[in-house]
């Protein structure tokens, strides 16, 4: 039982693990892996973890004192399904451009279309073409409450915190991936319809620089047929 309190106190201090890692962890705890297997199940069981697809979790503890914000949600996103990175109505939220109440995180990746719907929050990936999978950066984000640096793959800071990094759009982009997808591609879309679909759609453009205004509507203007 002791080796059982152990590992689960060590899995609190993850931002994220997969089963693999528990499996390490749980060598140098002295635990073979039919054991882990049989403490990550009792683990669900009393939602001590949550699963975020199969493999890979989260502590309900560690959640719990990162939930307050975007930033872990985001991380996650990240997270579940790589390459992705942060779009649409999710990124334009984040940028202020939309008072819409946003109910899923939305990505955009270059893999298949998916969807999870886990306790941590739903998480929706649409696919691009890779030619598209472009515009975004790593945006900073908070450091967690508390982080252990056993077992993580990102770079701990002096021991002790890690920031909750992810990628996200552009503003420009979320707004081009968002009309992307809402019209199949820009289907029978024109240049002119632009400004009728981004005002029903409540979008507040005028919110962006006029360097992504720009870049929106050259990006537009290279997919939309007018002929």
């Amino acid at each position: 039982m002791k080796s059982k309190k152990n590992l689960l106190e060590q899995l609190k201090s993850l931002p994220y693990f997969s089963k693999d890692s528990v499996c390490q962890l749980g060598k140098q705890l002295g635990l073979a892996d039919a054991s882990v297997d049989t403490y990550i199940s009792r683990f669900l069981k009393h939602k001590e973890i949550l699963r975020l697809k199969k493999g890979l979790y989260i502590s309900a503890d560690f959640f719990s004192k990162n939930r307050g914000g975007i930033f872990y949600s985001f991380y996650l996103a990240n997270i579940i399904r790589t390459p992705s990175y942060i779009s649409s109505w999710s990124a334009l939220q984040f940028y202020n451009l939309t008072a819409e109440v946003i109910y899923s995180i939305t990505s955009v990746t270059p893999k298949v279309t998916r969807s999870y719907k886990t306790k941590a929050g739903i998480f929706t990936y649409q696919s691009i073409k890779e030619e598209l999978f472009l515009d975004f950066s790593l945006m900073q984000g908070k450091s967690a409450s508390f982080i252990s640096p056993v077992l993580l793959t990102e770079k701990s800071i002096d021991g002790q915190s890690v920031r909750l990094d992810f990628f996200i759009a552009s503003p420009a982009k979320a707004l081009f991936d968002l009309l992307y997808f809402r019209t199949h591609q820009f289907r029978s879309v024109r240049t002119k319809d632009i400004e009728a679909l981004v005002e029903e759609l409540r979008i507040d453009i005028d919110g962006m620089s006029k360097k992504e205004r720009a870049k929106f509507y050259t990006m537009i203007k290279e997919h939309v047929n007018d002929e």
